[in-house]
């Protein structure tokens, strides 16, 4: 991964950019310097789903998609879908690979254990490569990861 000594980190950055590949980038940098430093997104880019504001953690990995392609985020959550419990049905989703403790700690049925026990597995492994992954963290178990299906995410969304 990137050198956290030399205040750098790497990014992995994929999808409809004009050269895709891992870029080096200072720490604090966000996805619209990510998507720059891989030479900006390619003309058939759809940027409107990415958030070019989120600040960037090493081993991230932004995936730029084409215009009209689905985005990645949650094909589990169908647009038709109705959500019970959800006032708002649009409520942004908890990035579990960008989330503080506090913002763990909204979730149902995760205390300030619980959360730290997410951050030091992000720490110790890098970024959360899908939502299921949350399942090797201890007192997370089958039913508190299925609590999570409309909640978490992995992408900005």
């Amino acid at each position: 991964m990137g050198s956290e000594a030399d205040g750098s980190l790497l990014v992995h950055v994929a999808g409809a950019v004009q050269t895709p590949g891992v870029v080096t980038l200072p720490r604090g940098s966000r996805v619209f310097q990510a998507i720059e430093a891989a030479g900006g997104a390619a003309p058939n880019a759809e940027l409107g789903g990415l958030n070019l504001a989120e600040v960037l953690n090493d081993g991230a990995k932004v995936v730029v998609p084409v215009a009209g392609e689905a985005p990645q985020a949650s094909p589990s959550a169908p647009a038709g879908s109705t959500g019970t419990g959800s006032s708002s049905g649009g409520a942004a989703k908890v990035n579990i690979n960008t989330a503080t403790l506090e913002e763990l700690g909204t979730l149902p049925r995760v205390g300030p254990v619980t959360a730290q026990r997410i951050l030091d597995w992000r720490k110790e492994h890098g970024p959360f490569a899908s939502v299921d992954e949350l399942d090797a963290i201890d007192g997370i178990g089958p039913k508190l990861m299925e609590s999570f299906n409309d909640l978490v995410t992995v992408q900005g969304g």
